[in-house]
């Protein structure tokens, strides 16, 4: 239990160390700008020259009140602790810049570093505060996908800050919002995300059978009934790679082109043929 708390622990504090390089040396150096709350301290920068570091502990600190009845008390406590060391770290990198005359260089670090930070505090049981907070009642309650959550709740704020950092940055804003989301995607759903198949089919021993082959991965077999025909009918199920689904499909549709089957994307999948489940208990 210590050691699983002290890996979450400095997760949290490296994801806060490389979240605040993000903003620090990409995003305000070039005129930037950011979703949530860290987009709102940004613009505070800009027109009144407050330090980030101060108006993100301030705002995170409100939003921290307001999350803390949806979420948990352990995501609390780490939250606590991502909020503390974001602003420390935003306040002992405020002298390190790279400012570049192309500026899609800077959006683009800027969200590869946003989302990778943001991944790392977030896979250690914690947030970022601000829309973070808002992204994890989304996905609790909503069942949002949380990255997507979380780029809705930041366009919120980027599209007005356009009368602030003017329309090319704002679009170059959009960019790197993008990119933090695709990281950050990547990062909480692993480097191969699963797909969940269900098929239904009269052939479904000779699909069962050239998938175990080809495919070499397990099956449940459910017993179903047509609604209207009433007639009994067994449903394959199946989860798979993402690489693996181009092959399943040629299996299907070889045997049987009027086969139904439906996929879905599989967010988390723990059990015997994956990867086990990463918690911060």
């Amino acid at each position: 239990m210590n050691k699983k708390w002290a890996f979450n622990f400095t997760k949290i504090i490296v994801g806060a160390f490389i979240f605040s390089l993000a903003v620090n040396v990409f995003a305000i150096p070039n005129h930037l700008g950011e979703g949530g709350v860290t987009g709102l301290t940004m613009i505070l920068y800009y027109t009144l020259g407050i330090a980030p570091a101060i108006t993100t502990l301030i705002f995170n600190g409100i939003l921290l009140i307001i999350g803390y009845k949806f979420l948990d008390r352990l995501t609390i406590i780490l939250t606590i602790i991502a909020i503390i060391f974001t602003s420390l770290f935003l306040r002992l990198t405020e002298s390190i810049s790279f400012i570049t005359d192309q500026t899609i260089i800077a959006a683009i670090f800027a969200g590869v570093l946003m989302g990778f930070g943001m991944g790392l505090i977030m896979h250690g049981g914690g947030t970022t505060a601000g829309s973070a907070i808002l992204a994890k009642i989304a996905n609790k309650y909503l069942g949002w996908n949380t990255s997507y959550a979380l780029l809705f709740f930041d366009l919120i704020v980027v599209i007005p800050s356009t009368f602030i950092i003017g329309l090319q940055n704002m679009l170059f804003t959009i960019v790197s919002l993008y990119v933090s989301t695709k990281v950050l995607d990547l990062i909480l759903e692993g480097f191969n995300p699963k797909k969940s198949v269900t098929i239904i089919s009269e052939k479904y021993e000779d699909i069962a059978r050239e998938i175990d082959l080809k495919i070499g991965r397990g099956m449940t077999l459910f017993d179903g009934q047509g609604y209207y025909k009433k007639q009994d009918k067994k449903i394959l199920y199946i989860v798979i790679s993402r690489q693996q689904l181009l092959p399943l499909t040629k299996i299907v549709n070889k045997h049987d082109e009027k086969a139904f089957f439906i996929i879905n994307d599989a967010q988390s999948v723990v059990g015997e043929g994956f990867t086990k489940q990463i918690t911060s208990e």
